[in-house]
């Protein structure tokens, strides 16, 4: 039986007289891969950061890894939407993903485990080949996988990623997806997106955020509701329940 490592009950928030997410309750287990989407300003950012820790609910609990999500942060790695960085700041690959050991170590300088961990974590993303690279010189989406491998340095348990594939290209787009599904065979993953594509073809289950939160099984249909969210055909996402443990049957309607 797989434990839950996300548990969120009864949860508001609101940015002053704004509700953003209304008693919202759901729960993720370990090894899970899931999708959050919805329209632009629905809550998908603002809940992310909730399960990051770094909002608070006005109301309702939210724990992740059995503690509160400030307790947990240390566990958990997390890749943002926005990477903003100097392209003359004259950092290395390696140096980027040593980040993730940051505040792992006594004190002092990095230690030789730490260099074996980020060494270890460029290999899984598939770019140890690069990591004397300048971090500038490299493509959008080897800089993605170099974040996601800074990310892994943090020796997470859980790993949060907010718009994966933006500005990166349809072949880095495929690679990285690959790599998150590969990832998922021992860490449990959230992803934030606007691609609904990649929720029907990479996830066990997806959590619809448009103020209310529900969260279903994947399968690919055609709906009136998910045309007015998101102006054109897409996934469609079933709402009557979620995936038994043996994973979801794909329904055509």
């Amino acid at each position: 039986m797989k434990k839950i490592v996300i548990d969120v009950q009864n949860m508001s928030f609101s940015y002053g007289s704004s509700a953003i997410l209304e008693d919202v309750t759901f729960s993720v287990k370990e090894r899970e891969m899931i999708g959050v989407v919805g329209p632009n300003g629905g809550g998908k950012t603002t809940l992310l950061r909730l399960m990051l820790g770094l909002l608070k609910p006005d109301k309702g609990t939210i724990t992740v890894l059995g503690k509160s999500p400030e307790k947990s942060s240390h566990r958990i790695g997390y890749v943002p939407q926005h990477r903003l960085f100097d392209p003359l700041f004259p950092v290395s690959v390696l140096d980027v993903v040593m980040m993730g050991r940051v505040g792992k170590s006594w004190g002092g300088p990095f230690t030789r485990e730490d260099r074996e961990i980020a060494a270890q974590a460029l290999r899984d993303v598939d770019l140890y080949d690069r990591h004397q690279a300048a971090f500038a010189d490299l493509s959008g989406g080897q800089r993605q996988r170099t974040l996601i491998a800074r990310a892994l340095a943090s020796s997470a348990e859980l790993l949060f990623f907010d718009e994966p594939t933006a500005n990166v290209d349809s072949f880095a787009e495929q690679n990285i997806y690959n790599l998150l599904s590969e990832l998922n065979k021992k860490l449990t993953i959230i992803v934030v997106s606007h691609d609904v594509g990649f929720v029907s073809r990479y996830v066990s289950s997806v959590i619809c955020v448009n103020r209310l939160v529900y969260i279903h099984p994947t399968c690919e249909i055609d709906g009136k509701s998910i045309k007015d969210i998101y102006g054109t055909d897409l996934t469609m996402v079933r709402h009557d329940h979620r995936c038994s443990e043996k994973g979801h049957t794909w329904v055509n309607f």
